[in-house]
């Protein structure tokens, strides 16, 4: 089988996202300009399903004040990846993230259906690029 690549993953998660997979109550803020936008969360249980590590959440401060969090992912050795900090303007501020620990599926109160939408069209991509990839290395039959 075909080892998947961070940036398989990475192009699988950023061509999945979109106002229906975005926070419900933030819908109306999600771009094709900002596809980032508000996509924090799922994203962060989808990458921590692929490749483990510990969910960070933040907050997000606008004039000093909390409006939001920020979720994203530590791999080993400290290790961060955000695939979704692109989302924010220059006037909202990220602290430094807190380490939560992974809820089951079956707990998750917000996002569920959103996250399950997310995971299934990542997987799928991912499963069709080992398809292509390996069907591309076997060559032309003999």
């Amino acid at each position: 089988m075909t080892p998947l690549l961070l940036t398989d993953i990475e192009r699988a998660v950023r061509s999945s996202w979109s106002a229906e997979r975005s926070t419900p109550e933030f819908r109306a803020r999600w771009t094709e300009d900002n596809p980032a936008r508000d996509q924090c969360g799922v994203t962060a249980l989808v990458l921590h399903d692929l490749l483990g590590g510990d969910l960070l959440r933040g907050e997000v401060h606008v004039a000093g004040e909390r409006v939001d969090y920020h979720w994203w992912n530590r791999l080993g050795q400290g290790i961060e990846i955000d695939l979704t900090r692109e989302q924010f303007g220059p006037e909202e501020i990220v602290t430094e993230g807190v380490v939560i620990p992974r809820p089951p599926v079956t707990e998750l109160r917000r996002l569920r259906e959103e996250y399950e939408l997310l995971r299934d069209l990542v997987l799928d991509r991912l499963d069709r690029r080992r398809t292509t990839a390996a069907g591309a290395m076997s060559g032309p039959p003999a």
